[in-house]
């Protein structure tokens, strides 16, 4: 077996017919797919990804899907065509955002009817207003899809703040992001059974404080929204992730034809 040189970690936030920012459409998104399961990719889950960081071999086509926030679109479009393609994915949970509440419709078999999916800008506006479940996958919907396979979910924190911004002192950042990152794991424990050393930071936002206080509270796989890939025996604290943007399928093959070797992957980020 050919081993991979480098893993891309992609990141996708909205998979929805409503346009925006960080969104990519159901039919850009299907289209993507199909390329990784034409060209065989094999995704990799949080537990495969961190032994790869380790020093273990992974495929020579291995890839990480990611999902921010934890959207209603997710189960609504994402989760259907990953289903398909025997594909799974990793989705970062802000843990206080999630309601309970009976599964909504998706594209698996039946057609979601009136469901409405809002755009990026709305979406942040409903989460502001603390309408939540306008906008954010059930538990409920989040067993459903770890049930299926197509996700494992993992820890974007329990409210998505950005402490350095709102706090009075940085003893008060501390304590706000220390709160915060206990009650994300307390929760995934309690409405999933288990929580792991995986950590999204919001916004992509970290500092030295941060980094102290996410490895005091068990956090280990700290993941950036700064561009690059992956090696073998890379640093787990600072996984590099690839914002996929809404192209069909050349342009992201293109993108993981450089990222998976490291070289170009280094010379394409310095010139671009």
């Amino acid at each position: 077996m050919k081993t991979a040189r480098a893993v891309p970690v992609l990141m996708y936030h909205h998979v929805s017919p409503a346009p925006g920012a960080v969104t990519v459409s159901p039919a850009n998104f299907a289209d993507q797919m199909a390329m990784l399961a034409h060209e065989g990719y094999t995704t990799l889950g949080a537990n495969a990804f961190s032994a790869y960081l380790a020093g273990e071999p992974v495929p020579e086509k291995s890839v990480v899907l990611t999902f921010d926030d934890g959207y209603l679109d997710n189960w609504v479009h994402a989760h259907p065509v990953l289903a398909r393609h025997g594909f799974t994915a990793i989705g970062f949970l802000v843990s206080g955002w999630v309601n309970d509440g009976p599964v909504r419709p998706n594209m698996l078999g039946a057609s979601p009817g009136v469901l409405q999916l809002l755009g990026h800008t709305a979406s942040k506006a409903a989460i502001e207003s603390g309408k939540t479940d306008k906008v954010i996958a059930r538990w409920s919907e989040i067993h459903a899809m770890r049930e299926a396979g197509t996700f494992e979910f993992h820890s974007h924190t329990h409210t998505h703040t950005r402490w350095d911004r709102v706090s009075a002192d940085p003893a008060a950042k501390r304590t706000g992001l220390r709160h915060d990152l206990l009650e994300a794991r307390a929760t995934l424990e309690r409405n999933l059974g288990e929580t792991s050393d995986h950590l999204c930071w919001p916004q992509g936002y970290f500092d030295a404080d941060y980094l102290e206080e996410a490895a005091a509270a068990g956090f280990r796989h700290l993941y950036t929204v700064q561009p690059g890939t992956n090696v073998q025996r890379g640093d787990p604290g600072n996984i590099l992730r690839l914002d996929v943007r809404n192209k069909p399928a050349p342009w992201l093959k293109s993108r993981l034809w450089v990222h998976s070797r490291p070289l170009l992957s280094r010379l394409y980020l310095k010139i671009k």
